[in-house]
């Protein structure tokens, strides 16, 4: 990692060269991806099977995990990790329950009643990456929510392996969150059976879960037909630090979200040299002993940082600028520091509360916005998984009163039929 001593006038450029780092040529992906999404929607589930075992290897008889199969992953899986998912469930379920919103209605005044009507989506789809890895906590950041929003049908699709089966883990972890079903369909393809479904299986209404380019772009190319939560990109983190951070924790937390792949952003702020050269040493030191350290090579030289500022005020403003997915906050007295942020994903305050703890344990969703639109979305939430709706009611005097103006406002759009549609009502 380098070391850089920045200025006030070099906010935007940063911001805009790391927004740039990720750009490429998506021009062959997207157009396989079109490919197999159009071919999926004309001809359904046997395109499906063959994308199963020409891009997955693997020959399956159903494309929905059994009952028999379910029972099997949850003897597989160890009784102590079923109840460290069930302890985090609970602490995922508490956090979104307050997040739940209401309908509301407002007697605005005589004869008039307005309101705003929320309801759940009925049906979604849950993206789960599979494959080499296994993401059990993905499964519960993502189907907690949507149960706690209401929604009756609730899909996970993810990855089979080359034997036919998906994960025990990502099996145990649907079932134990609440889903109504579990596909063995990764990549674009699965993205694609749950937006325009299969013979025993209706198109979902909305879709979310990380996934890798293949996933990230058909979400993008079904968006309009169904719903979707984000398009995520490599996962990011921003320590902010002074004099007071222990350099070696700040090194171990850039170093943890290093590891997630060789895309992956790890970022210093801080206004103290000694600790910008401390942070450099020791993420070279603790590399070594990672087990990803390949990665960790690719990622922190590659698209790690050490930037040092006058002051954080200065700091401040440029992880403002950057918008990060974690923000950690390594600073004396971090909750009067809190105000100053106004960019980011998730933001961790203090040195005993490191990024992995919201990635598996304290509640608050992990699937959060990343490469700087933190600056206009937000994490995932129960709100993605509800609706709303406006309600009016006019009574027959309430209308008459607002008659003549509605008629003007339909005059002046030229729209003759909607002023006639008002003026009938009292003729």
């Amino acid at each position: 990692m380098q070391i850089q001593q920045i200025t006030y006038n070099d906010l935007n450029q940063i911001a805009r060269a790391r927004k740039q780092r990720e750009s490429q040529d998506l021009t062959d992906i997207d157009e396989k991806v079109q490919s197999i999404v159009d071919d999926i929607k004309l001809n359904g589930e046997p395109a499906v099977l063959n994308y199963i075992k020409e891009l997955d290897g693997a020959e399956v008889d159903s494309i929905i995990v059994s009952d028999e199969e379910i029972q099997a992953a949850l003897e597989t899986v160890d009784p102590n990790f079923i109840k460290l998912l069930e302890e985090a469930k609970a602490n995922i379920e508490k956090y979104h329950a307050l997040q739940k919103e209401k309908s509301w209605y407002h007697h605005e005044a005589s004869g008039v009643w307005l309101g705003q009507q929320v309801t759940p989506i009925e049906r979604v789809g849950i993206y789960v990456p599979g494959g080499k890895a296994v993401y059990p906590s993905t499964v519960l950041m993502n189907v907690v929510p949507a149960k706690v929003a209401g929604a009756n049908e609730i899909i996970v699709t993810t990855p089979v392996g080359a034997d036919g089966k998906v994960n025990p883990l990502t099996i145990a972890a649907s079932k134990l969150a609440g889903a109504t079903q579990i596909l063995k369909v990764g990549g674009a393809h699965g993205i694609a059976t749950l937006a325009y479904g299969i013979k025993h299986l209706k198109p979902v209404y909305k879709i979310t879960g990380p996934g890798n380019a293949f996933v990230a772009r058909a979400k993008k190319y079904v968006f309009g037909d169904v719903g979707i939560d984000m398009i995520a990109g490599p996962s990011e983190v921003c320590v902010v630090a002074d004099k007071t951070a222990n350099p070696t924790l700040i090194a171990a937390d850039l170093i943890a979200q290093a590891e997630h792949d060789e895309m992956a952003s790890a970022i210093l702020v801080t206004d103290s040299h000694q600790v910008a050269t401390n942070v450099k040493d020791e993420v070279n030191r603790q590399m070594e002993e990672r087990t990803r350290k390949h990665i960790l090579q690719h990622s922190l030289f590659n698209q790690g940082a050490i930037y040092v500022v006058s002051d954080l005020q200065v700091g401040f403003d440029l992880v403002n600028e950057l918008a990060p997915e974690h923000l950690e906050l390594l600073v004396r007295n971090p909750f009067e520091k809190l105000s100053s942020v106004r960019n980011a994903g998730a933001i961790f305050l203090g040195e005993y509360s490191p990024e992995p703890l919201g990635d598996y344990w304290a509640g608050p969703n992990h699937t959060l916005p990343t490469n700087g639109t933190a600056k206009f979305s937000s994490p995932l939430g129960v709100y993605d998984f509800m609706k709303k709706s406006s309600v009016i009611h006019y009574d027959q005097d309430a209308l008459r009163e607002a008659a003549n103006k509605i008629e003007r406002f339909a005059d002046e759009e030229g729209l003759d039929g909607h002023g006639a549609s008002i003026r009938k009502r009292f003729e």
